[in-house]
């Protein structure tokens, strides 16, 4: 939670703002980890919480209204909101996902900048050293250059984008599909009715990738996928791989599935366990900062290991409505 004492406050002073900015964010997302929708639903756990957050927050003025809440998330610069709880996430993401990092290839919706112009950006606001960055769409030298200098390695999807590329890595195999330099590794995964097998090959990178362009390229890549659902089958996929990290055949299905793992961990639990899509908060920048809000508590969710069950983000946060102590195992305490 300590992301929100590196936002600024939006509100004019001379409006008569009797509320305290850092509390009142922090009392919304306690109360979006508790089950809370709704400017409304937010205010009214507010109110009925009151004993319990005041072990936390001074509240001088009491607890902010409902009409608070929403002009707050109204005014907030998202930008900025963003930017902190990024910065806040990269603290923990090298050893959640074990030193891999998936950056999210989506371009921004209504920004009208495509996802390359946004990934520097991104890339410039984490702090990344010894992380491995995954991204699956629009890899470019310029990015490869910028996580290298950074401190960290890259692994990196080539499409159409690099055709030269490309092609030379798909002869490269193809004259060494029986004995790879870097080994293969096969397996299979079974979820829900559907099943993936993949073969996984590594070669050296010598040869077919340019040092000039691809700064400390060691490994070429590539993974053969072939997807069951119930009785369909799909055509084998391959998709090929750059990366400035010598991974063994065993390690790069892990390298290369979190950029789905970030979409199903993030965009779709969003769209389907928090109701972003059913959000009646419409104004100025509110939509935009609710959604922030709940992505934060679900990376907090995220970092509670000690769940051996693995129980759903849905019963964590109606468990944190209920139970104080859980609710601030994962907030931790604040205090201003």
């Amino acid at each position: 939670m300590c992301c929100v004492r590196k936002v600024d406050d939006p509100r004019k002073t001379n409006n008569g703002t009797v509320d305290d900015f850092v509390e009142i964010l922090v009392i919304a997302m306690a109360a979006v980890l508790s089950d809370c929708e709704t400017a409304e639903d937010i205010a009214y756990w507010a109110y009925k919480k009151e004993t319990w957050r005041r072990q936390f927050l001074p509240l001088k003025n009491g607890f902010p209204s409902e009409r608070t809440f929403l002009r707050l998330f109204r005014a907030l610069d998202p930008k900025q909101f963003e930017g902190a709880f990024r910065r806040s996430v990269a603290e923990v993401v090298g050893t959640l996902n074990g030193g891999v990092a998936a950056v999210d290839g989506k371009k921004r919706r209504a920004s009208g900048r495509s996802s390359e112009t946004a990934i520097p950006e991104l890339l410039k606001a984490l702090h990344i050293k010894d992380l491995l960055i995954t991204i699956y769409a629009m890899g470019c030298p310029k990015i490869a250059r910028q996580i290298t200098d950074q401190g960290s390695d890259y692994s990196l999807a080539l499409k159409g984008n690099q055709p030269a590329l490309l092609e030379a890595m798909q002869t490269d195999f193809i004259d060494q599909y029986q004995s790879p330099t870097g080994g293969r590794h096969r397996q299979v995964h079974k979820s829900r009715g559907r099943i993936v097998g993949q073969i996984a090959s590594v070669l050296g990178a010598k040869g077919a990738v340019g040092i000039v362009d691809w700064p400390k390229c060691k490994a070429i890549r590539l993974v053969d996928s072939l997807r069951k659902v119930v009785e369909e089958e799909s055509n084998c996929e391959q998709r090929y791989y750059i990366s400035s990290r010598a991974l063994t055949a065993e390690q790069l299905p892990v390298a290369v599935r979190d950029p789905w793992a970030l979409e199903n961990r993030l965009h779709r639990v969003l769209d389907v366990n928090v109701g972003k899509d059913a959000s009646t908060v419409r104004k100025d920048n509110a939509p935009q900062n609710l959604s922030l809000s709940k992505k934060i508590v679900l990376n907090l969710i995220r970092l509670d290991t000690t769940d051996q069950k693995k129980t759903r983000w849905r019963l964590k946060r109606n468990a944190a409505s209920r139970d104080d102590d859980f609710r601030v195992k994962i907030t931790g305490p604040v205090r201003l």
